[in-house]
């Protein structure tokens, strides 16, 4: 049971690294991705031709299997982000001249 032990971390590990959803670690799997392989094709900063690990994950799925895993959301609402109160009583540090 060690192995199990530190495959799922491994994952978790890949997962954070990498900016994977649970989706994308899903299709990583059916690939047969390993999460070692994933962490290597992380492209540097001097690598602006390599797509990023989730990309390149769904373009692998949807070419080998014709579609790509969603990712299900749940059914609450987003909040909306309010604007700022309008009223004579409200002031801006940015307004301010000094």
């Amino acid at each position: 049971m060690g192995k199990k032990k530190n495959n799922d971390a491994a994952w978790v590990e890949a997962k954070k690294r990498c900016r994977l959803n649970q989706a994308d670690i899903q299709m990583a799997k059916e690939l047969g991705m390993t999460p070692k392989g994933l962490l290597k094709n992380i492209p540097a900063p001097n690598q602006q031709w390599k797509a990023p690990v989730n990309v390149w994950i769904r373009d692998l799925y949807e070419s080998k299997f014709g579609k790509v895993l969603s990712v299900k959301t749940s059914s609450r609402p987003k909040k909306v982000k309010q604007d700022k109160p309008v009223s004579d009583d409200y002031w801006d540090p940015d307004d301010l001249p000094f």
